[in-house]
């Protein structure tokens, strides 16, 4: 599932496609056809994402909400749209451009009532200049649950997913399995500083890299422990675990972040 940087990488560069422009949308699939004419011949007037959330907003006081979550994607492109194969869910053109969307979770018309709503469950975003790790330290603090479920809490923090859940665990040297009221403040305060820099570089690549290795970064040398289960630490040696937590492959290094 795409995590937050992809969320803002795409909002910037759907920006200058859209923005201000009169947008034609289209849904060849069928199954957006009512939101798509609804929406189709407004200007759009805005991008905003949020977590894994992404508005494009259109006058009237309408917006396209997509969430794209685990098969989502979008294509991008100019001059003349290629012709429709397989199950698009939406089109739409501005322009010289087109932007085709297929397999998201969500793709419905919002209000601005609904746009609020959805807003109001989400904990705050760390690529979002206005919010900071407080609303989200007061909801883990207060927990019993282990750290590493509450990362994955999009009510606890926007725009995490699992590459970012090992990377910052492993990155802090603490343990996923420590409960949320049991992480000391400073830690949090260093974690939330930590994940606002390695989200706005994964804006500024379009990848996650989390090792400090220099670029060009083959995959391998990527991450510390995300996806290297068996693999040794690259700090100390250990073997690299892995088990399900929140419904997702967990990966740490039981030396370097040892259980409370």
């Amino acid at each position: 599932m795409p995590e937050g940087h992809t969320i803002h990488r795409l909002a910037r560069d759907h920006r200058p496609l859209l923005v201000g422009r009169v947008v034609s949308l289209a849904s060849p699939q069928g199954k957006f056809a009512d939101g798509a004419a609804l929406l189709s011949g407004r200007t759009c007037t805005r991008i905003e994402p949020y977590g894994k959330h992404l508005w494009y907003l259109f006058e009237g006081d309408l917006s396209l909400h997509v969430h794209l979550g685990l098969y989502g994607k979008w294509a991008v492109g100019a001059a003349a749209p290629p012709e429709v194969r397989g199950q698009l869910r939406l089109r739409m053109t501005a322009g010289d451009a087109w932007l085709d969307l297929r397999g998201p979770t969500a793709c419905e018309v919002h209000t601005r009532a609904d746009h609020k709503a959805v807003l109001a469950r989400l904990g705050p975003d760390p690529l979002r200049r206005t919010d900071d790790g407080e609303l989200a330290w007061q909801r883990l603090s207060r927990s019993r649950t282990s750290i590493g479920q509450l990362l994955m809490d999009q009510t606890v923090l926007a725009g995490v997913g699992n590459v970012y859940r090992a990377e910052l665990l492993f990155r802090a040297r603490l343990s996923p399995f420590t409960p949320g009221r049991d992480v000391p403040r400073e830690t949090w305060d260093a974690m939330w500083a930590d994940l606002r820099a390695l989200m706005r570089n994964g804006v500024k690549t379009n990848r996650i890299v989390t090792t400090g290795a220099r670029a060009p970064v083959r995959r391998e040398d990527a991450h510390y422990v995300y996806r290297r289960a068996g693999q040794p630490c690259r700090l100390c040696g250990t073997e690299v675990r892995t088990e399900l937590m929140a419904g997702r492959n967990l990966f740490w290094c039981p030396t370097e972040q040892l259980e409370p």
